[in-house]
């Protein structure tokens, strides 16, 4: 079931911190949304266009580029004011065997102890079938009872009905571990796709507060 009410609109976005660990993020005064998927998903493109504002989030064309808990503030038009949080990508990165467990480490961490974390968007590439790293980051949120939703990316590169394919096929292989599927949206940060959505949708979470 999607969450609905009137449409917001974000009024300033602003980088505040990079931090190497839950321990050393900004106070836990304002709700929180982290984002994150498997490296090279699009995760600061999505950012940015959710934020209108085009370099806020550093994009890279190579994986491994976030390396700490990246916070921006965002101010809307009614003046709340929240957290946006780029988290580095968890799957292929050309990185050390101790540096990928301690960016898991520092993943986990701050999902499992961040107090205010209200979401989880969890980023997978719509142009994929279901990829297992995918599915079992989900079953760990779930384990963990984790807030989450489904942010499938890159639309816009899809050949014509293999989107909608690929998100059937993906939610189709998370009904075997889940009774009620997650809220999911279908993005494209080119096209501005799923921005309406999922700022739908923060606004309502943070109504509910």
């Amino acid at each position: 079931m999607r969450l609905s009410c009137r449409s917001m609109e974000i009024k300033d976005a602003t980088y505040v911190i990079s931090s190497p660990s839950v321990e050393k993020c900004p106070k836990p005064d304002k709700p929180e949304y982290a984002f994150i998927g498997r490296s090279n998903v699009g995760k600061s493109s999505l950012i940015n266009m959710l934020c209108n504002k085009r370099e806020l989030a550093k994009v890279s064309a190579n994986p491994g580029k976030t390396q700490m808990i990246n916070h921006f503030e965002i101010r809307s038009a009614k003046d709340k004011r929240w957290y946006l949080v780029d988290l580095p990508g968890y799957g292929f990165a050309i990185v050390s065997q101790k540096q990928r467990k301690g960016w898991q480490k520092m993943i986990d961490d701050y999902i499992r102890k961040r107090e205010n974390l209200m979401n989880v968007f969890v980023l997978v590439d719509s142009r994929h079938d279901p990829q297992k790293k995918d599915i079992d980051f989900i079953n760990k949120l779930g384990e963990w009872q984790i807030p989450f939703s489904i942010v499938f990316t890159k639309s816009d590169k899809n050949k014509p009905g293999a989107t909608t394919r690929n998100v059937h096929d993906f939610m189709k292989a998370l009904s075997r571990t889940w009774t009620e599927l997650p809220v999911h949206f279908v993005s494209s940060a080119t096209k501005g796709e799923g921005r309406k959505e999922i700022l739908d949708h923060i606004e309502q979470l943070n109504t509910n507060l």
